[in-house]
């Protein structure tokens, strides 16, 4: 099985006593829905902005806003096809994992799903290498050569037994270790730091670590690429000791979710926990729906949550009740839409 090399640093175990304490912080803060909404769908945008960014995908914040709102941009359709992948997967993450594990299918199928269609060589997607690649950093230089083709099958499955095995580490030091590890791999021949980040979400999610995502890492990999490129390389070759990419990690870890704090701090109303909504799971999925895509119909929900007609109105009724959406259309063109005052 593959075993991580790194040490704690003093840096390391602060950072980690910070981090626990802001998430503590966060998961107990009293929100208003319309505050987690505003927090998911910012964090969703960024990451799909930034995390392409870094691979060299030219559109800004703003054009991804618009097209994760249906809109159209005047942009390259290769871009615009990465950055839709992109937010498509974030979308679904928990269809990312089988049985609350991340399998070799879970990861070929996030591959896929966010190179669709922007490789040169569409049958690439989701499949394994059988090449030889090299790592480079944004200035075409070449960093790192990672392991031959052959040895990939087999390095992927000790990867994949330790993430599912983890015992008592650290989940955001075992985050750290995902991201890295995979990078030293690159398993597939195009879109590996892309997946990685993607892969990284999605096991910061299943640990319950990602505080209901509310934020993202990739902005803070893109505030400095060379930066991130340096501590990916930070790592030594022999013995692969990982210490100083995990410094720089957690550094950037403890960053952006500081972030969230600090919003909830100057932003969130003083609310009692008896005032606030009170909201299921697949209501707050619908206001989130909405606030990406501006409108929602019955058959929309149905098909979103595999749930009878009466129970998608059941839902989209409470959502009127407490003045949070409102009805549009009629007979067979209804939908729904967020209130002006949400």
């Amino acid at each position: 099985m593959f075993h991580p090399n790194f040490i704690y640093t003093q840096n390391m175990v602060n950072d980690l006593l910070k981090i626990n304490s802001i998430r503590n912080f966060i998961v107990n803060a009293h929100l208003l829905v319309e505050m987690e909404v505003s927090f998911k769908r910012e964090a969703l945008l960024k990451s799909a902005h930034y995390s392409t960014a870094i691979e060299g995908n030219p559109l800004t914040l703003n054009e991804v806003d618009k097209l994760a709102r249906g809109l159209k941009v005047s942009a390259d359709e290769n871009a615009q096809q990465g950055v839709l992948n992109y937010l498509n997967v974030l979308k679904k993450l928990d269809m990312y994992s089988s049985d609350e594990k991340i399998t070799k299918e879970s990861i070929l199928k996030l591959h896929h799903d966010i190179n669709y269609q922007i490789l040169d060589d569409n049958c690439l997607c989701g499949k394994y290498r059988t090449v030889p690649v090299f790592m480079s950093n944004n200035l075409g230089e070449v960093i790192f050569t990672p392991p031959s083709a052959y040895l990939v099958e087999r390095e992927m499955e000790k990867f994949i037994k330790w993430i599912n095995n983890l015992g008592d580490l650290n989940p955001v030091i075992a985050a750290g270790i995902v991201h890295y590890e995979f990078m030293r791999i690159q398993p597939f021949t195009e879109g590996n730091g892309s997946t990685a980040r993607a892969l990284t979400a999605l096991f910061l999610h299943l640990e319950e670590f990602d505080v209901d995502r509310f934020f993202t890492l990739d902005e803070y990999y893109d505030s400095d690429l060379t930066e991130y490129y340096k501590a990916l390389n930070s790592v030594d070759k022999k013995t692969k000791d990982m210490t100083e990419w995990l410094v720089y990690f957690l550094e950037g870890f403890l960053i952006s979710i500081s972030r969230i704090k600090d919003q909830i701090l100057l932003f969130s109303p003083d609310v009692s926990p008896q005032e606030q909504i009170k909201l299921s799971k697949k209501q707050i999925k619908i206001i989130e729906y909405l606030h990406l895509n501006g409108q929602i119909s019955n058959l929309e929900v149905k098909k979103l949550f595999n749930i009878s007609r009466q129970g998608a109105y059941k839902d989209l009724r409470r959502l009127m009740d407490l003045n949070l959406i409102e009805k549009k259309g009629g007979s067979r063109s209804t939908y729904y839409i967020l209130k002006n005052n949400f």
